[in-house]
Order: C-alpha cells, then structure tokens, then sequence
C-alpha cells in the first residue's frame, strides 16, 4: 500500500520557508566550485600550468566517464543508507569536507615537472568528480524524499535553480577580478586562493543542507518485476520512458553547457576581441536561471513539459542563429544572447522538476521509488554531457593547434565555430528529444 506522505496526504507536512531555502542554497553550495571548475580550469591547465591542450582534453574526456559510471554505485548506496538522519543526509555530513579539499587541490599545482604535473593534475581532477558525485547525488535524491507535492517539488526546482544562477554568477563573474586580486601578477596564487574561499563557501552551505533539509517520505513498498537485485533495479530504470527522455534531455543540456563554458573565454578574447564580455556571458549562461525560476512555475503549469520545452528551445534556437549575425554590435549581441538564455534557462528549471517526476514514474510502473539509483542516473546525465562538451572544445582546439603564445587564424575559426555549432545542434535535438517526455504518472495502489 502507498505510503500517505508520498500521496502527499496529511501526514507529510509542509515544507518550512527555512528548509525551501536551504534545499536551493545546495546548488549553490555545489555549483560554486564546480562551476569554477567548469569555466576555468581548461583554462588554468592551458594557460597557467602550461599542459598541453589535447592531453588535457583527453584527461577532462575519460575522467568525467569515469565519474559518471561511478555514479550508479553512489546512487545505490544511498538507496541503502540506513541511518538515524535518513538515507540521503548522511552523505552531506561526511563528503562536505573532502570534497572541499578536492576543489582545492585541483587548483593547485604543485612544483613538479610535466609529467609530474599531469599525474597530479589526472589524480585530484578524478578525485574531485567522484567526491562531487557522492555529495551531489544524495542531493537530487533528496528533493522527491522531502515532498510529495507536485507544486513544492516546483517551488523547490525553482530554488534550486536560483541557487545554481547565483553559483554561475559568483564562479564566473568573480573569479578572474579575485584572481587578479588576490594573486596579482601571479596567476596560480590567485587561482588557488580563489579556490580555498570557494571551498570553505561550499562546505558550510553542505552542512546547512544537512541541517535543515529533512525526509518526509520512506520506502515502505516492495519491489516487483526483478527489483530485489542491483541488475533488476538497473534493468527496471533503463525500461522508463520517462527516466530514458530525461537523461537524454540532460545529457543534451550539458553538452551544450560544458562547451559554451569552455569556450567562452577563448571566443571573447578572439573573436570578439573583447575580454571583458567574459564577465558577462559567462554567468549569463545560467544567470538567467534566476528568472526562468520566476517564470518556469507559471509557464510549464499552463502549457506542460512537452509543449514548454519545445516552445521555448524553438525560440531560443531561432535567436541563437542570429548571433553571428551581429558580432561587431556588442550590445545586440549581448540583448540576444541574454533573451535566449533566459529562455533555455526555463527548460533547465524544467530538468529538475522532470527528475523528480521520474521517481513517481518508477513507483507507478514498478511499486519502488529508488530516489537515488534514478537520481543518479540524472547525475551521470550532467557528467557525460560535460565531458563530451569541454573535450569536443579542447579536441577542436587541439586540431587547430591552439599556441595560446600566438594564437593563429585557423585556431580562430575554430573558437567561432566551436562557440556555435555545437549550441544549436542541441537545442535541436532537445526540440526532437523532449516530444517523447510521457504525461503525469497514474499512482500504484497497493
């Protein structure tokens, strides 16, 4: 028999403003580093460390596959965490400081040669991917364990999004003026300050997570249809429609993602010849999450997932494509590029919301809910669009032969053709994707 709490019947409270409020602060608290990783350390790597670009990539490329295979384990771990404050917060308790420690070392370089160097910098890079998965997945887990209401689970998506703009803005806005800052002439010292205030920001907000968020709804159904097993589990996961569209969805997203934040900082040194636009489309990129969370609730109750996202890829396509048209006028450029980011940022909100929605699609369909193994799936989503994004960019500017010495024509066609391509090719394919989202789950009675 269905629980109450996960009807969303009387037994499961309301959320409290404090908890709503700290659920969103966790992006945040995620975000900010690993947005800093994101944006800035192909760029720390090239640039500062001097590695070279295509090792890099291939680096960037196995280690996030690597991250993401580990993510199923992690996801099913929490699935059987069984402790006094629940399945999902005892991993905030004790991943936030190692993973805090992770982001540091991963922007330091310590004094060794080039190969020393690349150990190093394969070793903390892997590491800090597989820290961020075992804090990061009990934390999508957790949103479908704290609510079972349908408009909760928006408001929390909506503040997780807030969370996720405001990390953007504050990893890409601010990291190169504190780096300048705090390291002046020397750009190691201040990459690596840098990262240690990220870091200690990321860890307090992890355990005020902990804190604050807790879990209403428990498992208390048993499985069917071969789910008493990891295979069974995996197998039941790959057979729902609605987890199969949102992890391609996702997985389209950051591709798309992980190669604008990559390239952005070559594209507005070299194409645009304007360095200080970095500040601006940087944390535009998902900045704009702060108001597709105002305007995602309203927008997806009246036209649905499906017709939503369609609507709003399909416009956000169309400006897009007009970008390149107007290059030599910056703010043109920056007034298109802001309105279609605002509103693929509507479709990002939508990704969170979608995943929780796949819990009550697996309960539905097969009588378990397994927050963590599908939340995990959505995680190695995130991790394989990344990787393919940031080396699609180091590849390409390893093949134009990339000198950040003396960067040649060849090698700037390529940064303007890697800054577009790969955009609209996925928001086509969303467009494509999306169609096959199903409608809202019908509940399983026992």
């Amino acid at each position: 028999m269905t629980h109450p709490a996960q009807t969303g019947g009387p037994s499961a409270a309301p959320l409290p403003l404090r908890a709503k409020l700290s659920y969103g602060a966790g992006d945040f608290a995620f975000g900010l580093s690993w947005n800093m990783v994101g944006a800035f350390l192909l760029y720390f790597y090239t640039d500062v460390a001097m590695l070279p670009v295509g090792i890099v990539g291939t680096l960037f490329l196995l280690s996030r596959l690597l991250d993401a295979g580990f993510d199923p384990v992690v996801g099913i771990l929490v699935d059987r965490t069984r402790s006094r404050w629940g399945r999902a917060r005892p991993w905030f308790l004790f991943g936030a400081l190692p993973f805090g420690l992770l982001v540091v070392a991963t922007f330091w370089m310590p004094p060794l040669g080039a190969s020393g160097k690349l150990v190093w910098a394969c070793v903390s890079f892997v590491l800090l991917g597989l820290l961020f998965s075992v804090v990061n997945i009990p934390y999508s887990a957790l949103m479908p364990m704290m609510t079972a209401r349908r408009d909760e689970r928006v408001q929390l998506g909506s503040l997780r999004s807030a969370g996720t703009a405001l990390s953007v803005i504050a990893a890409t806005a601010a990291t190169m003026p504190l780096v300048g800052w705090l390291g002046g002439d020397d750009q190691a010292k201040g990459f690596l300050l840098v990262a240690i205030l990220a870091a200690v920001i990321s860890v307090a907000l992890i355990w005020n997570l902990f804190a604050q968020c807790r879990e209403q709804i428990h498992e208390e159904t048993s499985g069917t249809g071969g789910e008493r097993t990891t295979l069974g589990a995996v197998a039941n996961m790959l057979r729902n429609r609605a987890w199969l569209v949102v992890f391609l969805f996702t997985t389209l997203n950051f591709i798309r993602f992980g190669a604008v934040l990559s390239v952005t900082a070559y594209f507005a040194i070299n194409v645009l010849k304007q360095p200080w636009m970095i500040s601006i489309l940087l944390p535009a990129i998902s900045g704009t999450l702060l108001l597709g969370a105002v305007i995602a609730p309203p927008y997806l109750k009246r036209l649905g997932m499906r017709n939503g996202n369609r609507l709003a890829l399909a416009a956000a396509l169309l400006l897009y494509a007009l970008l390149p048209l107007v290059e030599a006028q910056p703010a043109l450029f920056l007034t298109v590029y802001i309105l279609a980011s605002i509103l693929i940022s509507v479709t990002m909100t939508a990704i969170f919301a979608m995943a929780a929605e796949v819990v009550d699609h697996h309960e539905a369909q097969f009588g378990v809910r397994h927050e963590g193994l599908l939340s995990a799936g959505i995680s190695l989503a995130t991790k394989i669009g990344m990787a393919i994004g940031g080396a699609v960019v180091a590849y390409g500017l390893a093949w134009a032969g990339y000198d950040a010495a003396a960067v040649s024509d060849g090698a700037r066609q390529m940064v303007h053709w890697l800054y577009y391509a790969p955009a609209l090719l996925v928001l086509l394919a969303q467009i494509i994707c999306i169609g096959f989202y199903p409608g809202s789950p019908v509940r399983r009675e026992g």
